[in-house]
This record gives structure tokens, sequence and C-alpha cells, in this order.
């Protein structure tokens, strides 16, 4: 953490530190005489009525300002590094790690590990606590940081040593009950590895977490991700469909028990195992809120219901479009019926491509990671109709670009046909309705 304090990269204009002379390149050193060591420091003391901020101006200069705001008022202050600084990164060597499973050549960005407390409960990053120092610890304490997102992958002190490839991982039920007895809330994930932290490990997993309840409010079990790239790497192999189905049923029959003693089901399968297993998708009920959305637990359940409602709008409209929706092999059961449904809209004409991943291996099956290589190699251009949809998790968040650097914008040019990538049923409908504007990303060709 950074413990000089936070440059500022923008001052949001109008704002109070723009009015009391606050300018980019400036450094806010403490608030109230407490040092602001991150973003964190920052949200938490400003919110005070009456502050005491202690600048390093750009010049070198020092400046203590005393105010009166609103309770909560924003300063108006934007930080480099996001306020946070360096990232804590990861130290141990996970067996399943998917950053060791990446080709080189690819953005910086994606070979970052992180395992950083602060992100965790800032953006909701999953992080093992291996790092975790003491004096972090009681920070997550005191400052009651929650919730916390957190990778167990298994109880067993041994085997999760082994694991993550750190002697610090065998202490996580411990600093697990430190958290639960601080009352900080926490959602906790296992990376299912076939005949590894499955079958017995799971189990004893599930029962010393669910122990832990209602600090421990979730518990996601996904499968082990797989690429081509794993020379040199531990051993490893995928969920079979057959596979797949055993460990759902079985999770199913512990929601069921967990419905009856704890009111919830707090043991969700990710997506991927129902339509890897061919098992019907569960009700909304059954997840409880949705505590791990962004941990792919529960989308398609959603991707379901906003489609029923966002199809009504089309049956009322004429569409005169010839479209192709895009999809990994994992979608393409969960998008024939929307391509059925879209074809009895008068005058649209749909149809569905599912891209083979040869970019990371055919084993590599969800829609977040297709790559633009895959999509210049597989689609082609007089077959796609007037537009070629795709799925927005297939790109950044922040920006219209692919895992392997091609941009949604170059992908339209190379290809010659206008591109939309949609974030879900009502974008899509809105592009088949309004045109491209109302799409997250979008290009046309020749754009």
């Amino acid at each position: 953490m950074n413990s000089r304090g936070l440059t500022v990269a923008r001052v949001k204009p109008g704002s109070i530190a723009e009015e009391i002379g606050i300018g980019q390149g400036d450094r806010l050193t403490a608030i109230n005489g407490m040092p602001v060591r991150d973003l964190i420091d920052y949200c938490f003391l400003e919110a005070d009525e009456i502050v005491t901020l202690d600048f390093k101006k750009a010049d070198g200069e020092e400046w203590v300002l005393e105010l009166e705001k609103d309770y909560d008022q924003d300063l108006g202050l934007e930080f480099e590094g996001a306020g946070f600084g360096p990232t804590i990164r990861c130290t141990n060597h996970c067996i399943f790690c998917f950053v060791d499973q990446m080709p080189p050549g690819m953005r910086k960005t994606l070979y970052v590990k992180d395992d950083d407390y602060r992100l965790s409960f800032w953006s909701g990053n999953f992080i093992t606590l291996t790092n975790l120092t003491e004096k972090e610890m009681q920070r997550i304490v005191s400052m009651r940081l929650s919730p916390l997102y957190i990778s167990v992958h298994t109880t067993n002190p041994e085997l999760r040593r082994r694991m993550l490839g750190n002697k610090k991982a065998g202490l996580i039920m411990k600093q697990l009950q430190e958290l639960a007895a601080a009352g900080i809330e926490m959602h906790t994930q296992v990376v299912a590895c076939p005949g590894i932290n499955d079958g017995r490990e799971l189990a004893r997993t599930v029962e010393d977490l669910s122990g832990l309840w209602p600090e421990v409010r979730s518990l996601a079990v996904v499968p082990v991700g797989l690429t081509r790239f794993r020379q040199n790497c531990y051993p490893l192999r995928g969920y079979t469909r057959a596979g797949a189905r055993e460990l759902l049923r079985w999770l199913q029959a512990r929601q069921e028990e967990f419905l009856t003693t704890l009111g919830n089901p707090f043991v969700f399968a990710s997506d991927e195992f129902y339509l890897l297993s061919g098992e019907e998708i569960p009700p909304v009920e059954r997840y409880a809120g949705f505590p791990q959305l962004e941990n792919g637990v529960g989308l398609t359940r959603l991707f379901l219901e906003k489609w029923e409602k966002a199809r009504a709008r089309l049956f009322r409209k004429r569409v005169e479009k010839k479209i192709t929706l895009v999809t990994g092999v994992l979608g393409e059961q969960l998008l024939n019926p929307v391509v059925a449904a879209l074809n009895q809209v008068e005058g649209l004409q749909a149809s569905l491509k599912v891209i083979r991943n040869r970019f990371f291996g055919e084993s590599t099956t969800v829609a977040g990671l297709i790559t633009g290589t895959d999509l210049l190699s597989q689609v082609r251009p007089p077959e796609t109709g007037d537009l070629l949809v795709l799925p927005a998790v297939s790109l950044k968040k922040d920006e219209p670009v692919f895992l392997d650097g091609i941009s949604l914008p170059e992908l339209g040019r190379r290809l010659k046909v206008p591109v939309a990538a949609v974030a879900g049923p009502d974008q899509l409908v809105d592009v088949l309705l309004e045109g491209l504007p109302k799409a997250t990303w979008f290009t046309s060709a020749g754009s």
C-alpha cells in the first residue's frame, strides 16, 4: 500500500476540490490526521462533515486545509492507479492457474496475478488469503471490509498447500474463522479439479464452509479451465458430461438439505456444469438472490428470464434483417431456442454460428474466451447476412478488444460486415429494432 498518499489524476469540474485549488499531480497524504494509503482510506475518512486535508502540491508546497461539507459529499478527486497503487500480487503456484496456461504475446494485463484483499472488497476479485499479513487482517476487521470473495478450493490443509503451492495455504480455516468471528461476510469458491478436490474432498469443504454460515454466505463450484498451452503444468483433466452430471446431482441434494437447515441453498454450481451436463437450469429461486453472478453462477437463468420479456417487443414489429448470432460450444443449446424464436419474427432471418476455440484449445468452450482470431478464421462473411452479433462478454469490460488484442472495429473491417457486441437480450432486441448505437460496442464495415 502507498504510505505516501494518493496522487491526484483528475479533479472533477465544479467539485469542492476544484474550488479549494487542488490540481492534477497534487498528493493527498492525510485526512483528519490519518494517513491515506489507498482509496479505501480515502472513502472512509472523507465521509465526515468537517475534514482536515493534508496535501503536498505538485510544486512541493505543503497545504493543510480545513473544510465543512455535507456528510458523504464527494470531494471530487480521482487518483492515479485507480487509488490503489501497485496491486498486491499472488504468491501461489496453483496447479490449475489459468494465467500459467496463457499463450505468449497477449496484452500485459492478462498475465497479472492479483491476490489483493482491497480489490476483493472493492471489486469482488477472488483472493486466497495466503499473502495476508496480520496487520492487513486487523485492517479488514477494524474497517469491516465486507463482503470479501475468497478462493478456498479445499479446506483440507495439506491438500490446499499442494494445490496452491504455498505453505501458508493450510491456514485457511483459521483465517475464515477469524473473519467470521468479526462478522465479515464472505463468498467463497472452489475450482473443482476431477479426482483431486471433488468427491470426498468437496464434501468436506462444503461441510466446513457451511459450518461458518451465515458469515460465509455462499459457495460456488466452478470447473477447472484447461487450455492447449499447459506445457510443463500439473497434469489435470476436465469434466466429462457424465462427471458434470454426477457432481450436479450431488450438489442439488446438498442444496435441498441446506434449504431445510439454513433456509438457503448455500452451495451453487456454475452455469458451465449445467450446460456441459445437459441438466435443466434451476429456477430463479434456487439462486438465492444471485450472490455470485460475476463468477458465472446464474447468468444463464437471468438470460432466459430477460429473453422472455425482451422477445415480446419483437413480435409487434416487422424486422427486415438477416443476422448471425455467435456463441461458444456451451452456448449452442442456450441460443438454439432463441434463434428459432427470432425466425418467427416477420421479415427476420437468424442463424447461429458456433465458434470452436482453436486459439486456447477446443476444450475451452465458453463464449467469454472467444477470440478475434477464431472469429476471423471461422466466420464466412457472405453467410452472415446484414449483421454479426457477438456476446459482449468476449470483450474487455471497458474497451472493444478481444483477448488476443483484435479490436471489434478491426473485426468488422476485415470481415466487411457490420458487427455488434451485446450484453444480453435487451440489447439484442434494441439492435434489431433501433440499429447499432444501442449496442454496448458496435461497428459497421468501413467505420
